[in-house]
This record gives structure tokens, C-alpha cells and sequence, in this order.
């Protein structure tokens, strides 16, 4: 699973309003790397796995929402390195009826079915999850275990990142990234040439992600563009979700509507604007997380708005 030498194909993206632009559009289909353990989720885990088998750790400790990708994926990397999994889950009101729950979450059931263990919190506890009597209480219950933070994001998380480019890709002169944590822009930020700009679009309002990215990079031929969040962390409108779709009937390539289908909406929208350089190449990061489209599509029916197409 831990391939040091996986690398990805790179794919050119043609869309009919796009049929006129003068810059080319491309993809890194991370998306394909694994189901679960997709794009920059495998990216983050490979070298946290790594590192907890070389400590002799029996369990891995994490955190995350409901829906979370970080939390599947974390469970189903366990599960193939043969180690346990312990997911502390915001939401306590999720425990009152686990075994609905786990038939309406795919999320939760896929983590559940490779084997991790659920402790539901509230929300309250949930914001303390990152002080030390909080961590005590944990040792306390699971062990000496290691401890990967929500969304995966770290050092290790960051080295993982930077083997997303190639070699081939230095004939870019744009590499765009959905930001979550920050991990992955940091990575592609090391990895990239001083010559390459490195456009993130956080899926999160506010500007503190800036804070956590120059936490793990020194160069600064990045930006972020916070015009295509939609309203914040999992807010949409019908305009996305139809944009969602047509990019999928156009490419054939399914996009989430947390992190790559807003990445995609702006990147498109920039051509339009001409914000790119005339002539340039701007090269995609697919950071997977299509698990979570199912859960988000019976948001979509309640509100009966047509679902997004995988």
C-alpha cells in the first residue's frame, strides 16, 4: 500500500466554455490511487503509518466529524498495516442510536467495518481536543498509542505531500490544491520549483489558514484564494452542485463538493476573468474524498435538489 514510488497519470482537462481559452488545464488523478486512502489522505497517512510501526505502536488515535475523510481513511490504512484504530468523533448525540447511525453513514460504516473504534464527544469537549489533559485522558483509556491530528496534518503529513509532483511536473507554471489543514498545499509548496505558483482554495472561512501553512514552509510562491468557499465548511449552492455535475459529464471525472468540486468552480472562473498568464499550464491537484458524496447526495434529496453524479 505504501508504495514510496506511486506516482499518478496527469490528465488534460477540455471544457466546452473553456474551448477558447489560451491555458491549458490538467489533473493529477490522485482521486485514483484507493477508494478509501485517496489523494492526499494516502499522501498524509504513508509516512504516519510508517512511523507508528517503527515505534511499536499498537494503535493510532485520531479525530473527526461524522463525514470525515481523514477518519475512513485512517481506519482502512489501519486495517491493511494491521493496526488498531480509535476515531474520537464530534457529534454525542451520534452514540443515542449507533446502529442507525452506521446504516445511514457510509462514512462511519466503512471505518467501523475495517475495524476502528468510536468514541462520540460533544462538540464542547471536542474544541479541547488538543490540550494535554485531554491527551492524558486518552493514554489513560487506549494506551500508549500514536496520535495523528484531525485531518491528518503534521510533519510527516507534509514530507508525504511533497511526492505528489514529479519530476514532469516542472513544465507547469501553476499548481492549484483544495486546502483543508494545510498540509497538502505545504507539501506541494516545498516540492514545487521557486518558479511555480502555488495557488490553495480553502474549503473554510477566515484567513488563520495562512498561520498553519508557514508552520511547515519557508517560500513564499504561494497564494490563497478564499473567493470559492460558497458560505464555508460544507456549504453549497444549486449553481455548484449543477457545476459539479456538467465537469462530470464533460470529463468524466467525478468531484466532491467539500474540497475540489469549489477548487474547480474557481479555477474556471479565473480562466474566464483571464487571471492566468497567456499561455500558461496549471496542473490540478484531485485530492480524492468522493467517499463522502453519498452522504452529502441525502443532503441533496432532503433539500430535492438533483444529486451529484459518480
Amino acid at each position: 500500500m505504501f508504495d514510496t514510488e506511486l506516482t499518478t497519470e496527469n490528465q488534460q482537462i477540455f471544457l466546452k466554455q473553456l474551448q477558447d481559452s489560451d491555458v491549458e488545464l490538467w489533473m493529477k488523478r490522485e482521486d485514483k490511487i484507493h477508494p478509501y486512502v485517496s489523494g492526499n489522505k494516502f499522501r498524509k497517512l504513508k509516512y504516519n503509518i510508517l512511523e507508528a510501526k517503527r515505534s511499536q505502536k499498537e494503535t493510532i488515535v485520531t479525530f473527526g466529524g461524522a463525514y470525515s475523510n481523514h477518519i475512513v481513511a485512517t481506519a482502512v490504512a489501519g486495517n491493511l498495516s494491521n493496526i488498531k484504530t480509535v476515531g474520537i468523533i464530534r457529534g454525542q448525540e451520534l452514540a443515542d442510536n449507533f446502529n442507525k447511525v452506521l446504516k445511514e453513514n457510509n462514512t462511519l460504516h466503512v471505518a467501523y467495518t475495517n475495524g476502528m473504534q468510536f468514541e462520540f464527544i460533544t462538540r464542547e469537549a471536542y474544541r479541547n481536543k488538543n490540550e494535554e489533559s485531554f491527551i492524558n485522558k486518552l493514554k489513560e483509556k487506549y494506551g500508549d498509542f500514536y496520535l495523528i491530528p484531525e485531518g491528518g496534518t503534521n510533519s510527516l503529513a507534509v514530507k508525504g505531500c511533497e511526492e505528489i509532483l514529479s519530476s514532469e511536473d516542472q513544465k507547469f507554471d501553476y499548481i492549484c490544491t483544495a486546502v483543508g489543514t494545510g498540509g497538502t498545499i505545504a507539501g506541494l509548496i516545498n516540492a514545487a520549483n521557486e518558479n511555480q505558483k502555488i495557488i490553495g482554495f480553502p474549503a473554510l472561512k477566515g484567513d488563520f489558514l495562512k498561520d498553519e501553512i508557514i508552520k511547515f514552509t519557508k517560500s513564499n510562491h504561494w497564494s490563497l484564494n478564499t473567493n470559492y468557499h460558497f458560505g464555508g465548511y460544507g456549504k453549497f449552492n444549486k449553481e455548484l452542485i449543477e457545476f459539479i455535475n456538467q465537469f462530470k459529464l464533460e470529463t468524466q471525472i467525478p468531484l466532491d463538493p467539500i474540497y475540489t468540486g469549489k477548487m474547480l468552480y474557481g479555477i474556471v472562473d479565473m480562466m474566464l476573468k483571464k487571471q492566468f498568464k497567456k499561455g500558461s499550464k496549471i496542473l490540478i491537484i484531485h485530492t480524492g474524498g468522493l467517499q463522502g458524496i453519498d452522504g452529502f447526495n441525502k443532503r441533496l434529496k432532503k433539500k430535492n435538489i438533483d444529486l451529484i453524479k459518480v
